[in-house]
């Protein structure tokens, strides 16, 4: 068996819509996702994992009650377990994140905003 290529710029043409993850791959226990977002995200935390976030395209930070990150295209951060924090976009930024399958993109927040866990592009 040959493993496909996946195309990230194609992937992300394909959907409209921000902060509603998209599964694009497996590896192991865990997905890799494709957002888009802009404006702000909700204050939440993963209790049980980490999170990591890589800019594809544009710029955004990661706000933490204690401070911030901010990330341009190929930069990335993780977000450690338990850390309540809030990502934001001025403009519309694509993002690969990795976290494990099943992981919740509002964490124990909930909310409107919660975005399907199984959403495949």
């Amino acid at each position: 068996m040959v493993p496909e290529t996946i195309d990230l710029q194609a992937k992300f043409a394909a959907f409209d819509g921000q902060w509603q993850p998209k599964i694009i791959a497996e590896l192991n226990d865990y997905h890799l996702k494709l957002a888009k977002i802009k404006g702000d995200f909700i204050w939440h935390s993963h209790p049980e994992t980490d999170e990591l976030f890589l800019v594809v395209e544009g710029e955004m930070t990661i706000q933490f009650r204690d401070g911030a990150t901010p990330l341009t295209r190929g930069q990335l951060c993780v977000v450690p377990r338990g850390i309540e924090h809030r990502p934001t976009a001025e403009h519309e930024c694509h993002i690969l994140l990795i976290e494990p399958a099943g992981t919740t993109n509002t964490g124990e927040a909930g909310g409107e905003r919660t975005a399907p866990g199984d959403a495949w592009i």
